[in-house]
């Protein structure tokens, strides 16, 4: 293990809050209101939660 300081400069976690708001803001905007399909239909993303569900949970207890 290092000696010393162990506290990084590196990283998304050492940046000011601010600095870290920002970058995580521009995630949510990279991607066009139209193609945000889930955020626009409930019931879309209700069945495709549902739909992962079942695909997760075969082959299990066999």
């Amino acid at each position: 293990m290092a000696s010393g300081n162990s506290t990084s400069k590196r990283g998304f976690a050492s940046m000011d809050i601010e600095r870290q708001r920002e970058i995580a803001s521009k995630g949510g905007r990279s991607v066009p209101a139209e193609k945000r399909s889930f955020s626009q239909d409930r019931e879309l993303a209700s069945s495709a939660g549902r739909k992962g569900g079942q695909s997760t949970g075969t082959g299990r207890g066999e």
